[in-house]
């Protein structure tokens, strides 16, 4: 008989599922999201505004400090 996760187990694979979402997001970041950068246009600027607003907000939740 399988025993139900507890929060502890639970958190600990949510927690894990982010870092591998942020380290993913690094890497895009690094790669410019895949963009050639000497073809960069506004609407590019603009959906980084969306992440950066995002981000404020996830980091607002736990106290993190957003913008």
């Amino acid at each position: 008989m399988n025993a139900k996760p507890t929060t502890r187990d639970a958190d600990l694979a949510r927690t894990a599922a982010i870092h591998a979402k942020l380290e993913r997001l690094r890497q895009l970041a690094d790669d410019h999201f895949g963009h050639d950068p000497d073809a960069i246009h506004w609407g590019h600027v603009g959906d980084l505004g969306r992440v950066d607003a995002g981000l404020d907000e996830l980091l607002a939740i736990f106290g993190g400090d957003g913008e």
